[in-house]
């Protein structure tokens, strides 16, 4: 007698849908989360902080209408353009309160630890794209350009997003959406901040490995360089004067830039917490040790995080040396999420178990929120402050002179009177001698040990300060901040 027998029956595309959308949902979980995370913390006090000279620039810059606003902006040779035009449409909306001016770092901050993870689950896996997402949401660094009214997070967003689309193109060549995401997302970048250039010959040192792709993306990096010729007119007519407070790398420059770059800390914005050298020499191991397995192994997801890492940096210093200095910890934000990757891939893909993996992180994720917590709230640059006490001790008849005249930027915001876009205005300040007592507030005015121009600056301010002094019998100084110390003199008969 003939038995029949079930077959099995066959995996039907529902079967499937079910696990497709938990790897959907789980994709999304890992770049939202970091997002989220990197929100939080960028929000988490975002008004306390007072604002700093560079920030009122903005203000300044992005308050002008019509002519007036790209001559404000043509001033500082075209950099940060592109961030001025954002915050002047968002000026002209809602005022320029520090939540409004400070709110789309906040936003850019949280891209930059999405747009992370969006590159490490495309180059490895969940694990450590989850991993390197919130060790860039949990940076010093990165909170504190989150939390300011500059152009540096939304560079370093945008340029985390070119690596995104980078890796799409490598991977895809054929594919028109990569290509165009990779042209706008790069060209806007160095519209957000000159250094994203940097980022460039890293990418394309990566294509050694994966040369499939060279001709889309030499191709996309053309068309960048067209829409770039408007900043490259600006920048060869303003000249690199803007820079003259940079030195060449020093000891003290490059401690700065690794405490940085490791989000150790960020000097000398902050002063160094118990916790920044056992970071800093945590982290500077790892990558060692990431370095030699890159050599070994080759991974091209791993190549990709380590050129990130070590071209812009590299290039840096060595443009420093021969050319105008721009190694500074601010510049070398365009890699701080290389190093996140970095530190995810080696930590997440070595033989050791999960659970061990995860307390690795979770150490560095640790370490480094003990490094950010003492920056809330607190102001290196305290125009607040500064603002304050002079429109208390002040009285009829007092005149004020301000060295440089940028220092009237700042405090011209916080008394409530119209911010007028002064910036690099050393020239000396004419007081009148009807003045019954005169103020002179000093901030950014040089240094006696700086370069040649940071010298000749602080000259001019110790001139202006000695001719008061003999104008005027009497005279006390009060400071406000520490990184750039703010000087309130007062001159009286």
């Amino acid at each position: 007698m003939a038995t029949q027998t079930e077959l099995p029956r066959a995996r039907t595309p529902e079967a499937a849908v079910p696990v497709a959308e938990r790897d959907r949902f789980l994709n999304v979980a890992v770049v939202a989360l970091p997002a989220v995370v990197a929100l939080a913390l960028c929000v988490i006090e975002l008004t306390t902080r007072s604002l700093w000279l560079d920030e009122a620039a903005t203000v300044a810059i992005a308050g002008r209408h019509g002519s007036a606003f790209w001559h404000a902006a043509a001033h500082d040779g075209g950099n940060m353009l592109g961030y001025y035009a954002l915050l002047h449409v968002l000026v002209g909306w809602f005022g320029h309160g520090a939540f409004v001016i400070r709110l789309p770092s906040a936003i850019a901050a949280a891209g930059t630890a999405g747009a992370t993870s969006v590159l490490g689950l495309r180059l490895f896996d969940r694990r450590i794209a989850l991993a390197a997402g919130l060790l860039t949401a949990v940076s010093l660094p990165l909170v504190f350009w989150g939390q300011d009214a500059r152009g540096y997070a939304a560079m370093v967003a945008l340029v985390a997003g070119s690596f995104v689309a980078f890796a799409a193109i490598v991977d895809e060549p054929r594919r028109r959406g990569p290509w165009i995401a990779y042209v706008v997302l790069t060209t806007l970048s160095v519209y957000a901040s000159y250094v994203a250039i940097f980022a460039l010959p890293a990418q394309l040192l990566a294509l050694v490995w994966r040369r499939t792709a060279w001709r889309q993306v030499l191709g996309a990096m053309a068309a960048c360089a067209l829409c770039w010729i408007p900043l490259a007119v600006l920048a060869l007519s303003r000249g690199s004067g803007q820079l003259f407070w940079i030195g060449r790398p020093n000891f003290k420059l490059e401690r700065q830039v690794i405490g940085a770059l490791t989000s150790a800390g960020f000097e000398p914005n902050f002063r160094p917490s118990i916790v920044a050298t056992p970071l800093a020499i945590l982290t500077l191991a790892l990558l060692v040790f990431a370095v030699a397995r890159i050599v070994r192994r080759r991974e091209w997801g791993a190549v990709l995080a380590l050129s990130w890492l070590v071209l812009p940096v590299g290039l840096m210093l060595i443009w420093s040396f021969v050319g105008q200095p721009i190694f500074t910890p601010r510049n070398l934000l365009v890699s701080l999420p290389a190093v996140a990757l970095l530190l995810a891939w080696v930590i997440m893909s070595s033989r050791i178990s999960p659970v061990v993996a995860w307390g690795a992180v979770a150490v560095l994720i640790a370490l480094r929120a003990v490094a950010l917590v003492p920056s809330y709230g607190t102001s290196p640059e305290n125009w607040r402050a500064a603002t304050a006490y002079v429109a208390q001790a002040a009285q009829p008849g007092d005149c004020i002179a301000f060295y440089p005249l940028d220092g009237s930027m700042p405090f011209d915001y916080y008394a409530g009177r119209p911010v007028e876009p002064h910036v690099e205005q050393y020239q000396t300040p004419a007081v009148s001698s009807h003045c019954s007592r005169v103020w002179l507030v000093a901030s950014h005015q040089g240094l006696p040990t700086g370069t040649a121009a940071s010298r000749a600056h602080y000259a001019r301010y110790v001139a202006v300060r000695d001719a008061l002094a003999r104008r005027y019998t009497h005279h006390t100084t009060r400071s406000f901040g520490y990184a750039s110390v703010i000087w309130v003199s007062l001159f009286s008969r």
